[in-house]
């Protein structure tokens, strides 16, 4: 696949190295150096945001129609200080946003859940199982795209439901953040194994 990353931060770099590995073509590009529209061009099969949240809205709606029809990624988080808060409370979702700023394009949601140094690992699994990587998305190509993607870094694909609830993995990663980076918790110890889920 051709891959475009809009961005050239560590998100961007961590992706973009293991779908390289993995045997696509990748190119990204970077606000200073006015490459963002060249990498959504060259993006055909997707495209990967990974920008500051602050700026992705401006970004988006000014390459809107190189968008058109893509598979755009986005992997942002709208997390801010103080104490790792939703940025997008009470409104709608870095995601939707997103999407209302590109209407065309086909807006996923997914690999938000993580620091960049997961997607650096080859592969991210732990205690012999595969790191999950929920999605939410409307189209069902675009999130088939996706799910490729995700198994091409080792990773298995969770359907999260649509775009509407890309909120909900936003306000997951607010959560997770804070719990990590605030008090130093072992975040995972808060979900029980699926036995005992009451699933």
């Amino acid at each position: 696949m051709r891959i475009g990353i809009l961005g050239a931060g560590g998100m961007a770099d961590a992706l973009g190295t293991q779908w390289r590995r993995a045997g696509h073509e990748v190119l990204a590009g970077s606000r200073s150096r006015g490459g963002l529209r060249a990498a959504a061009e060259f993006g055909t099969d997707a495209v990967l945001l990974a920008l500051p949240y602050e700026a992705v809205v401006e970004v988006v709606t000014g390459l809107e129609d190189t968008l058109h029809g893509r598979v755009l990624v986005d992997c942002t988080n709208p997390v801010g200080h103080p104490g790792f808060r939703l940025l997008t409370a009470g409104g709608p979702s870095a995601a939707e946003r997103i999407a209302a700023a590109a209407p065309a394009a086909h807006v996923v949601k997914a690999f938000n859940l993580c620091h960049v140094d997961i997607w650096r690992l080859t592969p991210p699994v732990f205690d012999g199982r595969p790191l999950a990587v929920p999605l939410c998305g409307d189209d069902e190509k675009a999130l088939s795209v996706v799910r490729r993607l995700v198994r091409d870094l080792g990773c298995e694909p969770l359907n999260a439901g649509g775009l509407d609830r890309a909120g909900l993995l936003e306000a997951t990663a607010a959560l997770l953040i804070g719990l990590w980076v605030g008090e130093g918790a072992d975040a995972q110890a808060i979900a029980p194994p699926l036995d005992f889920a009451g699933a």
